[in-house]
């Protein structure tokens, strides 16, 4: 079974959170996909991850194209793709994956200032916990960093 960490943006953009969760990641040896609910938002997010800091480089490259398996962070819209053999999985902005099976850590990051989002991270704490998944709740505080609330 798979860790599962969801962590509630309360204080910061995810564009902001998520290349240090990324990064961490990359640090302890992983490979990533992260899945996004639009082509839309992974163009978007892929653009950002070039730009996102002056002194900092945090390779990564989109299923669309044509060296994604080679990509140590793979940017997707599919809840399947697996094509850089992960480890874990990044869910964002209400993206559901095919299944955790196989993954060492599934992460859900949500914006706690969209409704939407609450209810579908609500939604997926149920399943994931009911599908017998370790299950933890990070949320940030006013300095931007994770408190395990649960």
């Amino acid at each position: 079974m798979a860790e599962v960490l969801f962590y509630h943006l309360t204080e910061s953009r995810l564009e902001d959170a998520l290349p240090d969760l990324l990064a961490r990641s990359l640090a302890r040896g992983w490979r990533a996909v992260v899945q996004l609910a639009s082509e839309e938002r992974r163009d978007a997010l892929d653009h950002h991850l070039w730009v996102f800091k002056d002194d900092a480089f945090l390779p990564h490259g989109t299923d669309a194209e044509a060296n994604a398996a080679l990509q140590p962070v793979l940017l997707t819209v599919s809840p399947e793709q697996r094509a850089n053999q992960p480890n874990v999985r990044f869910m964002l902005e209400g993206a559901v994956p095919a299944s955790l099976e196989g993954y060492e850590r599934g992460v859900y990051l949500f914006d706690g200032h969209d409704d939407g989002q609450v209810e579908a991270a609500r939604k997926r704490w149920t399943a994931e916990k009911g599908a017998g998944h370790v299950v933890t709740y990070w949320q940030q505080t006013e300095d931007r960093r994770w408190v395990r609330k649960a």
